[in-house]
């Protein structure tokens, strides 16, 4: 027998799972689409997900698990099958990690969700609900490329912009909307903003926001990936969106680093996939903002979309009082 957590990472396009043991072997994975009307069908889906990892998990070597219903697992009786003993899921938005509450995700469609509610109607195992960019940071501090480091700023750069820090060595949590640096204003005549202001950082530098702006500067389809093809063959319409972009990113991190004393900017998200036509950039941005004692390292996040879904699996361990 096997005493497995699960980490479940929900994104507003995807959710994606890990079955881990306490000494961090990944035991089964999974990613499916996240349902329609989340703040209804996600409770269900979850504990779907749940049998199902713990299912394959366990299947190999000593049979797949009989769940009693939905999230219920049998009491394996032999040594190859696995038994979870807690659950952490991360989500997007602003969460109050305290109250287990869903302040506002407008990827996700809910205001002020009780999440323990709504999760544990369906959820018979303990569970935790935190923020989907602190796991990340969680796991690239224990597992990945902040290892070793006590002050970290985490920036994943996707659908939207987000950030995490680790201050002293520990996960900065702060008030709920702590770490919403897409939200600060860039550009106050630039593009609406789904919170309700105009050229905010996440209308400018996300990835999304770049493929959007790339369409409606040339009235050609194509996503980020699409636009930094474009900056390395030399297309000059997409070296000035793309220099906005990051320009953009420096001017809201930088004040962060001097604030904090970060030592290490670590990027994650689909955008970091540029590699170092975003970093070196990006990097030459950030120094050229502080004096040179105060110039952090910047360096790409190593766990990529499994970040989300081990720190969730972390986050269950440290609320179990492991890890």
């Amino acid at each position: 027998m096997t005493d497995v957590v699960v980490g479940i990472d929900v994104g507003g396009t995807r959710i994606k799972s890990v079955l881990l043991t306490r000494s961090g072997d990944v035991l089964a994975e999974d990613t499916r689409p996240t349902p329609a009307d989340a703040s209804v069908r996600l409770g269900p889906a979850l504990a779907d997900i749940v049998t199902s990892l713990v299912e394959r998990g366990g299947g190999e070597s000593g049979g797949p698990s009989e769940a009693r219903g939905p999230g219920e697992v049998r009491e394996p009786g032999g040594p190859g099958e696995v038994r979870p003993a807690r659950v952490g899921i991360g989500v997007p938005g602003i969460v109050d990690e305290q109250r287990q509450v869903g302040v506002r995700s407008a990827n996700l469609g809910w205001h002020d969700l009780d999440l323990q509610r709504a999760f544990g109607e369906h959820l018979s195992l303990p569970f935790v609900v935190g923020h989907d960019v602190r796991c990340g940071l969680l796991a690239e501090a224990r597992l990945g490329a902040a290892q070793g480091c006590t002050e970290v700023l985490f920036v994943p750069l996707g659908t939207g912009v987000a950030a995490a820090q680790l201050v002293g060595g520990r996960l900065w949590h702060g008030r709920p909307w702590a770490g919403e640096i897409g939200h600060v204003v860039v550009d106050p005549d630039g593009d609406p903003c789904a919170c309700g202001l105009r050229g905010c950082l996440e209308t400018v530098a996300s990835a999304g926001a770049i493929g959007r702006r790339w369409s409606a500067l040339t009235g050609r389809g194509g996503d980020a990936a699409e636009v930094a093809r474009l900056v390395a063959a030399g297309d000059q319409q997409a070296i000035s969106l793309w220099h906005n972009a990051i320009e953009a990113l420096a001017a809201v991190i930088s004040p962060v680093v001097a604030a904090n004393g970060t030592q290490l900017v670590l990027v994650g998200g689909g955008l970091v996939r540029a590699g170092d036509l975003l970093l070196d950039p990006l990097r030459e941005a950030v120094h050229a903002r502080l004096a040179p004692a105060m110039r952090p390292a910047v360096a790409p996040a190593s766990l990529g979309d499994r970040a989300g879904s081990l720190g969730a699996a972390l986050l269950s361990l440290e609320a179990g009082g492991v890890a």
